[in-house]
């Protein structure tokens, strides 16, 4: 039985990854699951320089669901570099770091620096993140902004790049093509939606932020119609992501037309979710009969 799946150059020996802001860097979720069974670690997201992130609170629980507005908080390239690297490099699956900036420029020289690095498995591109106030939300919404935050990183790195956009546009589509022509060799779909909740008793939002980005299984079938939408529409691979929690949720978004899948929030309340959806899509595989995996994506049957 093969699991294994290739991110453009990236070999993957299962496609169950985890979201990005939702794992921490991997140390800290060492000691519960064994990281060597994923498909590969995908690190909290790393700006140029240090960053606090949002006052608390930060995280407000609603209906089948999260909102978060962390604001990316992170200790810089540097710090990753000195505090996370010597234990990512040293995992038999590979570690595809997050990152962002606030300029194009900036996007550049952390993919830059992290190329210099050796045994990056990908770098992905976050240009979807609704809880800063800078930088983030704006080159996912604007394709030509999108289209040079992945031609700038392009030209300074030969690791895969994978473009994380966000569900916040009109239509997947452009934004998809936009970041394959500029030469992204993968996309993750999808990232959080803007969402706010209120303290009756207070009378004022929950969050200090105000709003932040709501994740979780009431996400779900908007995400699958987005990976699905994409999917028709590049021929580069997609991970998708939005409230995965059991291999059924993840057999879905393979069966529109992603090559992988992340789970993200269920990592707080369960962190042996991820093991669960590789032992439950192999096992559902053993009784289809099905030997590649591969045969499964895109395999819904959407025709009339």
């Amino acid at each position: 039985m093969n699991l294994s799946v290739r991110i453009g150059g990236l070999t993957l020996q299962n496609p169950v990854t985890v979201a990005s802001g939702t794992f921490g860097y991997g140390v800290e979720y060492s000691q519960l699951v064994d990281l060597n069974q994923l498909g590969a670690v995908v690190v909290k997201g790393i700006r140029l320089d240090p960053v606090r992130g949002n006052p608390t609170p930060r995280t407000v629980e609603v209906t089948s669901g999260l909102i978060n507005a962390i604001g990316l908080q992170g200790p810089g390239v540097d710090g990753f570099i000195r505090s996370y690297w010597p234990f990512l490099k040293e995992l038999k699956v590979p570690a595809i770091i997050n990152i962002w900036g606030v300029t194009v420029e900036e996007y550049a020289e952390v993919a830059r620096r992290l190329d210099a690095l050796g045994g990056v498995g990908a770098l992905e591109l976050n240009v979807s993140c609704p809880n800063i106030k800078e930088g983030g939300a704006q080159f996912g919404t604007d394709p030509r902004l999108l289209s040079q935050v992945v031609a700038a990183c392009r030209k300074v790195t030969r690791l895969p790049l994978i473009t994380k956009l966000s569900p916040n546009v009109v239509s997947i589509v452009p934004y998809a093509q936009a970041a394959e022509a500029a030469g992204s060799d993968a996309l993750s779909i999808m990232n959080s939606y803007p969402a706010m909740a209120i303290d009756v008793e207070t009378r004022r939002p929950v969050l200090a932020n105000v709003t932040g980005g709501l994740t979780g299984p009431c996400i779900k079938p908007i995400a699958l119609k987005l990976v699905w939408e994409a999917a028709r529409a590049v021929r580069i691979p997609i991970i998708g992501m939005g409230g995965i929690q059991s291999a059924a949720d993840a057999i879905e978004f393979i069966m529109a037309g992603a090559t992988a899948v992340a789970v993200g929030t269920a990592n707080f309340y369960e962190p042996q979710t991820p093991l669960q959806v590789i032992a439950g899509l192999r096992q559902f595989m053993l009784q289809e009969g099905i030997e590649d995996v591969r045969r499964l994506i895109g395999s819904a049957q959407t025709g009339r």
